[in-house]
């Protein structure tokens, strides 16, 4: 019995530490709701075949509607918990979705055409500095209740910003 126990508390510490440090590199893990999945990809407007870059990509729901859509997505995330998850919720359309267990503020972001984040307004203006940075031109971005501080948006549409570089 002490050894169930044990291992409980264990598995519990390692979940909560999972989902607790990404924290410190954008948001914690909050699933967007259906409606606002179809809004988002609405607002940003991208074509079959276009690329879309998930910073964050959690459970991997708006990549398989974008995969609906017949959108290419590459979504980074840090949780191994969520990465195993998306892996499976993403696998039929593996021909469209590619999920990278990394840090995307460490990487050079790949040529896409659009961007969704859900990230916490201290990390908006960095993200508009190594998206200017990056050369990331005609990428539209799409921000889930956050805006860039001092950038004015293209459009809004219930909680989400859309920028256009």
């Amino acid at each position: 019995m002490h050894t169930l126990w044990l291992t409980t508390v264990v598995l519990c510490f390692i979940g909560f530490v999972c989902f607790v440090f990404v924290i410190a590199y954008g948001a914690p893990f909050l699933p967007t709701l259906k409606p606002q999945v179809a809004k988002a990809l609405d607002l940003i407007d991208l074509k079959p075949g276009q690329t879309l870059l998930e910073l964050g990509s959690g459970d991997g729901r708006i990549m398989v509607e974008a995969a609906k859509r017949g959108i290419n997505s590459i979504g980074y995330e840090l949780n191994p918990l969520l990465i195993l998850y998306s892996l499976w919720l993403t696998r039929k359309y593996r021909d469209k979705i590619t999920i990278k267990m990394a840090n995307f503020w460490k990487v050079q972001l790949p040529k896409a055409d659009g961007v969704f984040v859900f990230l916490l307004t201290p990390y908006m203006q960095k993200l508009d500095e190594k998206i200017s940075t990056e050369n990331q031109s005609r990428l539209k971005l799409i921000s889930f209740a956050f805006a860039i501080p001092g950038k004015k948006p293209s459009k809004t549409s219930d909680g989400l910003f859309l920028y256009k570089y």
